[in-house]
Order: C-alpha cells, then structure tokens, then sequence
C-alpha cells in the first residue's frame, strides 16, 4: 500500500503550529509566563522556535532557571538560538560557572553567543575575563564593542571605558553613547555624562531615561523635570514607566505635588496609567509629597498590586503617622497572599516608631525571621534601637546597638542622640555624639545635637566647647531652610530671612500670630535658642525660625481653610512645633510639615507624631 502525503493537510499542520508559537511568543512579550507556558502545553506539534519562544521567557524571569535547562533538555533538535537563550538564561540567574561550561560545551557559536558571553561576564563584573572573550571573537559587530565599553562603565572604570569608546570603528549607536551617559552619571560626574549626552548623533528613549534617571540620582531632580518637559514638548520622545518613575522620585526629593499631579493627569490619557510600576510610583509620590489621601484613593483603584505596591502605601501610612492603618494594611497584605519582604518590615516597624506600638514592634522584629526567614539588616536594627528609645528604654537600646552583628549605621546613634535630648540623658548623649563624630568629624548634625543638649541643660561652657570643636575641625553646619509650593512656585525661606520679595507681610503676619498665640497660652520654648543673648532676643530669633515664615507665607497666599503643605531639610524645631499646633487651631487649618524623620500632621492644637519625633 502506498501513503501519499496530502499537501493540504501538511500546509494546515504548518500553519496550526506557527498560530501556537505566535501565541507563545505574545504571552511571553507581555510578560505572562502561565499564559506562554499554557501556550506552549496545548501546541500538539512543537518546533524549535515554539522551544526558543518559551525558553525566552524563562530567560526573562527571575529563578527560572532549572525550568529553563529542564526544557531546553527536551527540544529534539536545539539551534544556535536555543543554547543563546539557554546562555542569557544562566547569566540572568546569576550563574555565571553554568555559563561558562554551556559556552564551552557548545556544538556551534555564532557572533550572539560571543556578545551574550562578552556582555554576560561584563555584567557580572568579571570585565577582564569579558575582554579576553572580546579578544579571542572571530567576528564583532557594535553589539561586542557596546558590551565593552557597558561593562567597563558599569564597574566605574570610566578612564578604561573611554579608551575603548575611542577605538570603536562606528560610533553611530545610541546604545554605545548612553553606556557613557550612565557611566559617567553613576560615578557623579554629571557635567562629562551631559557632554555625551549633547554629542549624540542619534538619541533614543533609553538614552533620554539614562539621563533624567542620573540627574536624580545625583540630586539634581530640577533639572531632570525640566529635561523630562524638553523630552515630550520638544524632542516627542514618548516616555515608558522607567522615564515616570525616575520623573516622580524627581517630584518626590523636590516635594513638587503640582507637577507631580500634572504627571499624573497626563498618564491617565495613556495605556501607562494601568501600568503597575508608574501607579506604584504616583502612590509613592503623592505619600512624600504630603498628599496622602490621593495616594490612598489611587492605591485602591490599582487593579493589581506586588509586594513594592503594598510597601509603598504602608511606608506612606507609617511616615505620615498613621501606624495603625499602616498594620492593617499590613494584616490585608498578608491576607491577600502576598509573601512580604524585608523592606515591608521595615516599613512596619517605622508605623511601630511613629505610633509608639513598642510591644508590637518587638514581636514583628523577633517575628520576621522565625515566620518568613528574613534575616534582620542594619535597616531593621535602626528601627529597633529609634522604637527603644520612643518607649524611653534607652539603656535597652544602647544594649542593642552593642550587641548587633554588624557595625551599625550611624543613624541608630544619631536616634539615640535625639532620644537623649528628649529624656536628658548627658551620659548617652555623649556615647552618641562621639561615635558619630568618630565615624565622620565634619558632619555637623553630631556636634549641633549635643551643643542643644547641653544649652537645654545651661551649660554654655560645654556649648562653647562643642563649638571650639566644630571650628577645629573644619566643620560647616547645614543651613537650614523651609519650602512651600504656592501655585507651581516653590518658595525657600532661611531662619531671619531678609530676601524674600513679601517679607514684610510675612512679618506682619506673624506679629499677629504671635498675640493670638500668647492669649492661647503659648509661651516660647527658649531651649530652642543655642545663643546665649538676652530673653526678648531669643523669642525673637524663634519667631524667625524658616518654619514660621514658611507657614506665615503660606497663610497669606492661599484661601481660608486650605491645607499648606511645609518642607524642612532639617528635623522641626521643637518651639516651630508646638507654634504650628497653636496656629493650626487659630487659622482652622491643617497644616502638613515634613522633615528629615516625617510627616507631622498639625489639627486643631494636635499633631500626629503625639509630641514625639
């Protein structure tokens, strides 16, 4: 009997499996790796590239890779594409020894297995043993020298990665100019990163993103808005999640809520608006930008949430004060079957330090590794000491900072530090300041804390002292200064500032502040005044205080009723808080007020930190 293959039947076979593998290969491309794999299980007849298609989004995802050896094990006839896969799924995962026996293993190589292998070891960091690879290719194209010259850049080697720009044959990629950018950009030198940036010949999204996402990174989040504005109006270069996120943290270090919520209203025109990295970074935005209701309302219209997410609006709950609504959410997160990290727990226990929730903090603490495996880093020890000392247990919190398994940030004795001015504790204070000014004698913030302690207990002599100190040591104190935003504006305000344009209304403002205040029992709080001048300069001096003028400019610019939103770069002066209790009861008003530690919430005589920060 003879069988003859009918070429119909063959044509509908070919075409049945090239539907399946596009199916794959569109799941994969947005990201949903079930989707691909139900795909792949339900195609009758397999090829090579249903496999590579697959194989692909292994390569994509994190901790996929025995998924990936398993399949790439049972593909009939592998090709080059497959074991180029196979390679970029073991150096994703971080195995760069898998990778290396794959390489040497394979039957065939063509010039993407030399790039993968070339650009795989550069980010790895193992540049030199890159360049060997680089050196032994029987072919290279741009794709070999960018990987190169990315990996040299990536490890801060700019001088290295600047040699080897020069000798590329073709300089016309935007990929090989924007390695330089992001080079230049992580080391901080801005001013070199902007030069490559203009002599670009040809830019692209990622070129446009390296840049706005370096300039926030080296505290220069102004500028990355006004390139971000140059970027849509001028360039219509149309920005992707990375470009919005990198702009929002921008908005966030400026405290800029108006541009920020410009953003906000432009994304809702667009697909990005269901996006879960830009929601997760609006949610972000508007908790430091002091807006936390409209983080709330955006954070319940997300339709879907990650564990970043949840952290984002539990970390806003907590340094806005709301500690109990930030372990609620907390109890949802967890309800909801979402696995917390190790950032979550530190978000949970700053909600402990800021609501006083002592006995919690300590069970969340012990609890994070017992439940969830987390083994507890500096950020978690930090929070335990700041927690120690709000409950006033300092000796326990000492205790703790001697007993960490590692040399602890700085930061758990600048909390101590703090703690002791509130407790009058000038033993600590002094175990405190001298760590910090061992770790770093030209920071200024160990010296000023300890001079304040000691003015709070009169003893000048010890403040001259510190004082002495600080000139021996070359130090220079950071100013400090207040900000407001009124209509786009941001308006900067120093203690006794003599600059701004409507200073005279300001003043006139606070004078008839300062007679309400008084008929309400308030009574300037002298401790607050490192000089020692006579009684009615120091009040004086208080009314002066950035804060005060900030919130004065703000009363007088906006309607009644309207909420100001206060920035400080420094902690609050403790006198500038109990003013703004006061003033937010005479005006009606709540009145936000950031600093370096949180959120204070001022409402009818009360703030949400309960007097403590």
């Amino acid at each position: 009997m003879i069988l003859c293959r009918c070429p119909f039947l063959a044509s509908a076979r070919s075409r049945t499996c090239s539907l399946s593998t596009v199916a794959v290969a569109a799941a994969v491309r947005r990201g949903d790796l079930t989707g691909a794999e139900e795909a792949f299980a339900s195609t009758p007849r397999k090829t090579t590239a249903t496999y590579n298609c697959l194989l692909a989004g292994y390569a994509r995802a994190l901790g996929r890779l025995a998924d990936a050896r398993h399949l790439f094990d049972r593909i009939p006839t592998p090709d080059a594409v497959s074991y180029n896969t196979l390679l970029s799924c073991h150096f994703a995962s971080g195995d760069a020894d898998g990778a290396r026996r794959l390489f040497a293993s394979m039957p065939v190589r063509d010039v993407a297995s030399w790039n993968t292998m070339v650009s795989g070891l550069s980010k790895s960091g193992a540049v030199e043993e890159a360049k060997a690879v680089f050196l032994a290719m029987p072919v290279r194209n741009s794709v070999s020298w960018n990987a190169m010259v990315s990996g040299f850049a990536c490890s801060g080697d700019m001088s290295a990665a600047e040699e080897w720009f020069r000798n590329v044959p073709e300089k016309g990629d935007a990929v090989l100019w924007t390695a330089m950018v992001s080079g230049y950009m992580d080391i901080g030198n801005v001013v070199k990163a902007i030069e490559y940036f203009e002599a670009m010949p040809v830019r692209n999204l990622v070129s446009w993103n390296a840049v706005v996402a370096g300039y926030v990174k080296n505290s220069h989040a102004d500028d990355a808005l006004r390139l971000f504005r140059t970027m849509v109006r001028e360039a219509n270069v149309q920005p992707n999640a990375s470009t919005l996120s990198s702009v929002l943290l921008g908005c966030s270090n400026l405290s800029a809520l108006g541009f920020g919520k410009q953003i906000h209203q432009w994304c809702m025109k667009l697909p990005l608006s269901r996006n879960l990295t830009v929601g997760t970074s609006l949610v972000s935005m508007y908790c430091k930008c002091g807006d936390l209701s409209s983080a709330c309302k955006l954070f319940g219209e997300m339709h879907t949430r990650d564990v970043v997410a949840w952290n984002a609006m539990i970390s806003g709950y907590a340094q806005h004060g709301d500690g109990k609504e930030a372990i609620n959410l907390f109890e949802r997160m967890k309800d909801k079957g979402v696995e917390p990290n190790w950032i979550t727990f530190v978000a949970v226990l700053t909600a402990c330090i800021h609501t006083g929730l002592c006995d919690f903090g300590i069970r969340c603490f012990e609890g994070m590794q017992e439940l969830y495996g987390i083994e507890p880093r500096v950020d978690h020890y930090s929070c335990m000491v700041d927690l120690l000392c709000r409950a006033g247990k300092l000796e326990r919190a000492v205790d703790l900072i001697r007993s960490m398994p590692f040399e602890p940030h700085p930061s758990a004795y600048g909390t101590l530090l703090a703690a002791c001015r509130v407790y009058k504790n000038l033993e600590f204070a002094e175990l405190a300041a001298g760590k910090l000014i061992e770790k770093d004698p030209q920071s200024a913030g160990a010296y000023v804390q300890l001079a304040n302690i000691y003015a709070g207990a009169n003893q000048w002599d010890d403040v001259s002292r510190v004082r002495r100190w600080m000139k021996d040591n070359a130090v220079v104190k950071t100013p400090g200064y207040s900000w407001i935003e009124i209509k786009g504006v941001m308006h900067e305000f120093r203690s006794n500032d003599r600059l701004h344009p409507q200073l005279y209304l300001i003043h006139e403002k606070l004078g008839q502040l300062a007679e309400r205040m008084k008929a309400m029992g308030y009574v300037p709080d002298l401790d607050f005044v490192l000089h020692d001048v006579d009684e009615t300069l120091k009040v004086q001096m208080l009314m002066r205080h950035s804060e005060k003028l900030a919130i004065s400019f703000g009363l007088i610019s906006t309607a009644p009723g309207m909420t100001l939103r206060i920035f400080k770069n420094l902690r609050v002066c403790g006198d500038c808080h109990n003013a703004a209790k006061v003033i937010s009861k005479i005006e009606d008003r709540e009145i936000i007020l950031r600093d370096t530690t949180r959120f204070h919430h001022f409402r009818g005589g009360h703030c949400s930190c309960g007097d403590y920060w």
